[in-house]
């Protein structure tokens, strides 16, 4: 089978079995999905849920969260990971998007990679999920999986690289889509340390169960 010919099984496979993925962060605005998505970094989406509606009960907008001393923000995240550094990171977004974008959340990845916290990881989630632009985020989950599948090269060793790889063969139309069906598939079939191959309908492809399944 050719990387093309494997592409096309995943993404048809995906397309057919969760046509509708999306994040499992919650949030209903830009503000609230960056906030959720600074916070999600070295920790689970279940965690931050249940963390972040104390946090827009407290601080609805950017400018609320602008005039936030530490010690407010701080007491809401303690919980989550690194909350020291992500308490002056949400602290120092807030207060750049009330300085520089009137308050609002910018929708390209150059403009939001300026904020405090926020990486070209973030940004991609950003752009892609609210905005639906064709933007590939390289989490452990998607670095993993596409790995493992064989949808990237091995010489793909950084998520950049890995980044671009998959946007070179992803439709267009659908890299936002494909960024959920990885991580989603990852964060439950592809587990790093145990994958449940016995579950999973992509081994018939799959390098990994190949190479790792005697026969």
């Amino acid at each position: 089978m050719t990387r093309k010919e494997k592409y096309q099984f995943v993404l048809d496979y995906f397309n057919l079995t969760a046509p509708n993925a999306e994040t499992e962060l919650l949030y209903n605005n830009p503000y609230q999905l960056l906030v959720a998505v600074i916070l999600s970094a070295q920790c689970t989406d279940k965690r931050v849920n249940l963390t972040t509606p104390s946090i827009f009960e407290k601080f609805p907008g950017p400018l609320e969260l602008s005039k936030a001393s530490f010690e407010e923000v701080f007491s809401l995240i303690k919980s989550i990971s690194y909350p020291n550094n992500k308490t002056k990171h949400l602290i120092g977004m807030a207060q750049m998007l009330q300085c520089t974008y009137n308050g609002n959340v910018p929708m390209t990845v150059d403009e939001l990679v300026q904020l405090p916290g926020v990486g070209r990881k973030t940004a991609n989630v950003i752009t892609s999920v609210i905005d639906k632009q064709p933007n590939m985020a390289v989490d452990t989950h998607v670095y993993r999986v596409s790995k493992r599948i064989g949808l990237v090269s091995k010489t793909a060793k950084t998520p950049l690289a890995v980044e671009k790889y998959l946007i070179k063969n992803i439709p267009e139309a659908l890299i936002f889509k494909a960024h959920h069906w990885l991580i989603l598939h990852g964060r439950y079939i592809c587990l790093a340390r145990k994958p449940k191959c016995e579950s999973c309908d992509l081994v018939t492809i799959c390098t990994f169960f190949k190479d790792t399944t005697k026969w």
